[in-house]
Order: C-alpha cells, then structure tokens, then sequence
C-alpha cells in the first residue's frame, strides 16, 4: 500500500482553526498522533453545532464513530495554530465518511490528513436511521464530489 501525497488547502470547502495547547506536545517535541484525532473531532463537530444540527444531550439521533483512519507527512508543534480543513466524501443513508485535512497556518498542504465515518443511530435503541433531512442538507456543501451512495 502506498502512502497518499499531502491534500492541498483547496480541496476543503470548510475550516476551523485550532491552537496547539503545551499538553498536545509529547516526549519527542511535536503534537502526540493521538491528538490529531481530538483535532478531527473538533472540526466536525463544530460545524454540526453552528450549523444546527447536533444537539449532543438530547438529539434523538446521534453518530457513531466505527471507523478512522491518519496519514502524518509534517509534525505539529505546541505553539501553533493548525487550520482543520473538513469535507465530505460519501454521504450515504445512515453514515457519512468526513475527511479532514490538518494543516500549520500558511501551508498549502496538509502536515496530517485522514478520515472517520459516522453511522447514525437512534440515541435510545443504537439501531442504524436514515440521515435526518436537515443534517443531510447541512453536510451537501461540504460534499467535494457526487458520491451520495446508498449504503
């Protein structure tokens, strides 16, 4: 398998920028691998909250992370700012797979980029449900292709 060259800044329809913390940096001087994933978190979830369409504590729908995945071509560094680029390569009919591209303020490519996919579920049962009308609607601007598969 090879290894995916860096994303450019302007294939990602959405940023949000994030300031490395001193905690972020581990033993070796850059940002720890597993802070990248709390940086994809932070930028989709952003984005459902200002858009209006992820109530976290009472939402009757919530998404389930079951997959993700990290390429790091570039270190990040406490002090920093990092802009998450975030887009939408499938949006199914219970699941989306978001990709994010993270990278150090003024770089044209990303220092780290990879993806989740989120199913949909009923908050109580934990059973799959189609995407809600008014996510769905939310997400088709970050959509970077027509890839609306079923799933």
């Amino acid at each position: 398998m090879s290894k995916p060259a860096p994303s450019a800044r302007s294939s990602y329809p959405h940023f949000l920028t994030i300031t490395t913390r001193w905690m972020d940096n581990d033993v070796y001087g850059h940002v720890n691998n597993v802070v990248y994933y709390s940086y994809f978190d932070t930028v989709v979830n952003e984005y459902l909250i200002r858009a209006g369409v992820l109530d976290f504590e009472r939402g009757a729908t919530i998404g389930l992370v079951v997959e993700t995945h990290c390429n790091y071509f570039a270190p990040l560094v406490f002090p920093q700012r990092v802009d998450a680029g975030l887009r939408v390569t499938r949006l199914g009919t219970s699941s989306v797979r978001y990709e994010v591209g993270l990278f150090r303020e003024g770089d044209d490519e990303a220092a780290a980029q990879g993806h989740f996919v989120h199913v949909y579920v009923d908050r109580v049962t934990r059973r799959p449900v189609n995407l809600p009308d008014a996510l769905r609607a939310a997400l088709e601007p970050l959509c970077v292709a027509s890839n609306a598969a079923a799933d």
